[in-house]
């Protein structure tokens, strides 16, 4: 299967454009969003790079008429899982939050949660093509980020938050002047997960707060997340808080650790080599 088959995109206006693969048809389908600016593009995550992610944007001509006067395009991942991170080894380069370059960098399957099932993908990528051998290949970074590094697009900026929890290297992407926010996993309309190996709770209700404080002091309009649909100011205020106020909760709690077990013992049996 060609890159045009398997990837398709939308846009959204202003640079912009929402990337998706097609036919990778699970929950964990991932956004992959791509912004223009006037001295560089980046694309935020990569999906899971069954097929080229670069190919694809050039292609559809999605970097405009002249993409050799910027800079390389850069690779941002919001953070090192699996369906975000997956194409990062297609670029030149790429970007994550330093507590998550060894994992890219070493190819752990572990931390990178890895665990995909045939049923998952509904039309195979290449022929004899099975779920099983599937693994995040080893890339190393080329921009370690960390919390308040700015991303310079030329015409605008993005801002890095690092908001750990989902992750212990998860990152927000914050254009202020536009007020959108990139979200990753952090926080999406949907439930959000505290349970896999490197989550952790206490880190996951100040991130939350953070994201309730940029809404409270009116710094972010539209959330463009890693899962689902888009949403506003007011969403993201209820969804951070209605984390807040239930993730100390004793049933919260027995919950996060008895799926934390499943979850870890699990990926130790689909990653064996990744998890010493």
């Amino acid at each position: 299967m060609s890159a045009a088959d398997w990837y398709a995109h939308k846009s959204l206006g202003d640079g912009l454009f929402w990337i998706q693969e097609r036919f990778y048809q699970s929950e964990n389908r991932a956004n992959i969003w791509l912004l223009r600016g006037s001295h560089q593009d980046v694309v935020i995550d990569t999906g899971l790079g069954l097929r080229s992610l670069p190919d694809y944007i050039d292609a559809k001509g999605l970097l405009g008429k002249d993409p050799q006067r910027k800079n390389p395009l850069l690779a941002i991942a919001t953070h090192a899982h699996f369906d975000h991170s997956g194409g990062l080894h297609q670029f030149q380069q790429v970007g994550v939050h330093s507590a998550e370059v060894d994992a890219l960098a070493n190819g752990d399957n572990f931390e990178t949660v890895t665990w995909l099932s045939d049923r998952e993908i509904a039309e195979a990528p290449s022929p004899g093509w099975r779920a099983r051998h599937y693994k995040v290949k080893a890339v190393q970074p080329t921009h370690i980020l960390q919390e308040g590094d700015v991303i310079n697009l030329g015409d605008r900026q993005l801002t890095v938050l690092h908001m750990p929890g989902h992750s212990r290297g998860s990152i927000c992407l914050h254009d202020r002047d536009n007020k959108l926010l990139f979200s990753g996993d952090v926080v999406y309309d949907g439930a959000m997960i505290d349970w896999l190996p490197y989550s952790h709770v206490s880190d996951y209700i100040g991130s939350c707060e953070r994201l309730v404080g940029l809404v409270d002091s009116e710094q972010v309009d539209q959330v463009l997340p890693g899962h689902y649909n888009a949403f506003g100011a007011k969403r993201l205020h209820r969804l951070a808080s209605t984390y807040i106020s239930r993730a100390g909760t004793c049933p919260a709690k027995f919950s996060t650790f008895a799926w934390r077990t499943l979850a870890g013992v699990a990926l130790r049996a689909f990653n064996p080599r990744s998890a010493c």
